[in-house]
């Protein structure tokens, strides 16, 4: 028997994992966390089929699209998750990754340039 492809639903429960609880109805969370809850389940079943991952990532897709914004609170909804999109990226704000690149390059330009002084 083949193992299912589980990728596309580990990716979908990173991003679900990563929006702010805060930002949307208690109603229309709770159905979300639910479904993480289901989802991290089939993803963890090593017996787990082909229909239930498939079943499973529809769900979770259809919880996220019926989120709801709480009122007064800005929501990026520019990319909103579509059934079968596995592209959808939710912004967090946060650039600590390209500040630590950042922090490297230079600090790697330095060691360059002190290593050429010593050569010289």
């Amino acid at each position: 028997r083949l193992k299912p492809n589980k990728d596309l639903l580990a990716d979908l429960i990173n991003k679900a994992n990563g929006l702010n609880s805060a930002s949307y109805t208690a109603k229309t969370w709770a159905v979300v966390a639910d479904e993480v809850i289901k989802a991290q389940a089939v993803l963890n079943n090593p017996e787990v089929s082909e229909a239930e991952v498939k079943a499973a990532h529809a769900a979770l897709t259809k919880a996220l699209e019926g989120l709801e914004a709480k009122p007064g609170n800005t929501v990026d909804t520019s990319t909103p998750v579509k059934p079968g999109d596995t592209t959808a990226s939710i912004k967090t704000g946060d650039n600590g990754l390209m500040t630590v690149f950042a922090g490297l390059t230079m600090l790697s330009l330095a060691g360059l340039s002190l290593l050429r002084k010593k050569e010289d």
